[in-house]
């Protein structure tokens, strides 16, 4: 990676970028605890005034973009300049066309060459924000493994970083190595640039492994289903665990997430894929998990009209007696009482609310006032 040299300003402590490379080097695969948080700066911020952002939103941006191009305008200002310039005004984090538009003013060399210092070198999540933002604004691949690492920061860098990587070579191969380690916010911000492009590799990632267990992710189900082809995949003949486990959690999700992304309802599809999954459940070793989700589905299922589940009334009641026949088996009971903890809050309203709605076999002692 290609940075300038220019150290950062005296007293600053230590910088976002430092602090995610830290934290990263610590569990190299997995996201960052808290996402990151809190940031070295939070002392900082936590005691200031949040600036206002403009009543009329197509004005977010512009005092970012006066700043900006104050600076551009002064041929030997030093990105240092900027480390503390954007505190006491609104950043975006996502995309701004005021601040890209800033950027394509200024000379493609210096624009990147503050981006990357800003980045690099911001003890102020403000100005790397700022400099995350100028480096979106070009498509240089020698900044990937910046981006890469900034983002690992994703509730503030995610979706910037997300736009970044889209725009270069070599950029797919960088978002899913960022969506296998973020989480919350940064994980639907990441997760949907994924599926506006995939790839064949994406594709195969995303089907079985987008969904982390977050309410969060209700917001980006329904296009990983439609982005990653959800529905060619698991109506085959021949599928793995970890597709088969994954569908569950996509329609469980898509079951339930009303005003958040794509509902069954909505998925075309949906009557095939919940077909073909309770299918492949059938076929295979029972878990815990496997019931719970098959299990939520089903409640979803029953408690509304059927073209909420996107079925005909046929193809729904067709569709949950597969289900409970598989929930109902003897080994599938014995596997869900043995494994799933009686002393979580989760299985106390599981058990007085699906599973006394649904008359599961494997709780109704339970439900009915048998302690056995």
């Amino acid at each position: 990676m290609s940075v300038t040299t220019e150290r950062g300003p005296l007293g600053s402590g230590t910088t976002l970028f430092e602090h995610a490379l830290r934290l990263h080097r610590h569990d190299p695969d997995s996201a960052l605890p808290r996402d990151g948080e809190p940031y070295p700066d939070d002392d900082v911020h936590r005691r200031r005034q949040p600036p206002c952002s403009p009543k009329d939103r197509r004005l977010r941006g512009t005092e970012v973009a006066v700043i900006l191009d104050a600076y551009f305008g002064t041929a030997d200002a030093p990105p240092s300049q900027l480390a503390d310039a954007f505190h006491d005004v609104d950043v975006p984090i996502h995309r701004n066309e005021h601040i890209a538009a800033a950027a394509l003013r200024a000379d493609r060399q210096r624009v990147r060459q503050t981006g990357r210092w800003l980045v690099r070198h911001s003890a102020d999540r403000c100005s790397a924000t700022v400099g995350l933002a100028l480096l979106a604004a070009d498509w240089a691949e020698e900044d990937i493994p910046l981006i890469q690492t900034i983002g690992l920061l994703s509730n503030r860098f995610g979706a910037l970083a997300a736009h970044a990587l889209r725009r270069r070579r070599g950029g797919d191969q960088a978002l899913l190595w960022l969506a296998q380690r973020v989480a919350g916010w940064g994980r639907v911000y990441v997760i949907e640039a994924l599926c506006r492009h995939p790839t064949l590799e994406s594709r195969r990632w995303l089907l079985r492994h987008a969904c982390d267990g977050d309410f969060l992710n209700g917001y980006f189900a329904g296009q990983v289903a439609t982005a990653a082809h959800l529905h060619e995949a698991i109506v085959a003949t021949e599928v793995d665990d970890d597709l088969v486990d994954h569908t569950g959690r996509l329609l469980r999700l898509m079951a339930d997430c009303g005003g958040m992304g794509m509902t069954l309802k909505q998925y075309p599809p949906a009557p095939d894929v919940l077909a073909a999954h309770a299918a492949h459940l059938g076929l295979r070793a029972p878990t815990a998990g496997r019931y719970v989700d098959a299990a939520m589905i089903v409640d979803h299922l029953t408690d509304k009209a059927p073209e909420h589940g996107g079925c005909t009334a046929e193809q729904r009641d067709r569709i949950v007696q597969h289900y409970l026949a598989v929930l109902n088996r003897q080994d599938w009971c014995d596997t869900v009482r043995a494994d799933l903890d009686a002393d979580t809050d989760f299985f106390a309203w599981f058990t007085s609310n699906v599973a006394a709605r649904l008359h599961l076999r494997a709780f109704t002692d339970l439900t009915s006032g048998d302690d056995r």
